[in-house]
Formats: C-alpha cells, structure tokens, sequence
C-alpha cells in the first residue's frame, strides 16, 4: 500500500520521535520496492519550515536531505481531482490545508495517511473512507 507522509511523520522519523520505528519501516519498504512513500510540496514546507523557525537553516537542510536519501516521492502539483477533494475535505472537517492536501492525494492514491495529528483527524477517519497509519499507533481496545 502506498504511504503519504503528514509532515508531523517525516519530523518523527527525522526527530527520532514516538513513531519513528513507524516510518523507517516505511522507508525501508519503499527502498526494496515493496510500498512508495509520497509526501506533497504543501506537508514538505510545513516540516521544513517549522525546522527553519525552530531549529535554523542547517537542520531545515536536513529535511530536504532526507526526503532526497530516501527517495520520498514529491507531489509538487495537484491534479484538479486533487484540487476538488481536498476543498471537499478541507469544508467539511476541521484540518489543516495542508493536511486537506495530504489526504486529498491518500485518496487519490489508495493509500494510507501516516501521521500523528489525532486531535485533528480521527474524526475525519471516523467519517470518511481514509486508510490511516497513526504515530503512534491508537491504542487497541
């Protein structure tokens, strides 16, 4: 199944933050060719620039890097499927713009969201067909 990384999973893995097991398997995986791991421009520049505010510009580097070394496919344009969906997304639930985005291409993609925002999206998972991967994993009832 095709991951798309929220950009809370990429600071994880790169943090080395609750969940980052998570997505280094992910990884793994994408680099023997079992899954491919996506992450749209919008949830990029929201990790690196978090970093660029938080850490300076040398650690935002690391982002860019990273998402280079491991092969993380960028969807740098949306498709107007992609457009029309994550403005659907994005008026009926509470989120993000870029995670609107992001979950735009998961269903786009059949694939699953990674990411660690449960505030904000497990009641878009209760309402909609999504596949999430949460980091961390919910807990089982």
């Amino acid at each position: 199944m095709n991951s798309i990384l929220d950009a809370c999973a990429l600071l994880a893995f790169l943090n080395d933050e609750e969940g980052a097991d998570v997505v280094e398997s992910l990884l793994n995986q994408a680099a023997s060719g079992e899954t491919v791991v996506f992450m749209s421009i919008v949830n990029l520049l929201e990790a690196y620039y978090g970093e660029l505010r938080d850490k300076g510009a040398e650690t935002a580097r690391i982002v860019l890097d990273a998402v280079q070394y491991h092969s993380i496919k960028i969807i740098e344009n949306i498709s107007q499927t992609f457009f029309h969906e994550a403005a659907r997304l994005k008026a009926a639930h509470k989120m993000s713009f870029a995670d609107a985005i992001g979950l735009a291409i998961a269903i786009e993609l059949s694939g699953q969201f990674v990411t660690s925002d449960h505030h904000e999206l497990e009641e878009v998972e209760r309402q909609e067909s999504i596949s999430f991967l949460w980091l961390p994993p919910k807990p089982k009832k």
